[in-house]
């Protein structure tokens, strides 16, 4: 996998967990129309997307990182 192409996978993980994070936060803000069971599931989705998140930001930062690296050892 190059340092493209793992950003861009970085990239598209943090838009999937911020547009997940959207719904059931959507779904929360609505929590007295839900089931204590469909609250549940929608907080542990939160967090879920929250992890999410962070795992494609250290995505990000390591294609970084890399890219960095790289340009180094060409100069």
């Amino acid at each position: 996998m190059n340092s493209i192409s793992a950003f861009q996978s970085g990239i598209a993980g943090v838009q999937s967990g911020i547009a997940g994070a959207s719904q059931n936060a959507s779904q929360i803000a609505r929590a007295d129309q839900l089931s204590s069971e469909q609250l549940t599931q929608s907080l542990v989705q939160l967090d879920a997307n929250k992890r999410q998140v962070e795992a494609a930001a250290k995505v990000i930062e390591t294609s970084n990182e890399m890219v960095g690296s790289l340009l180094d050892i060409t100069v």
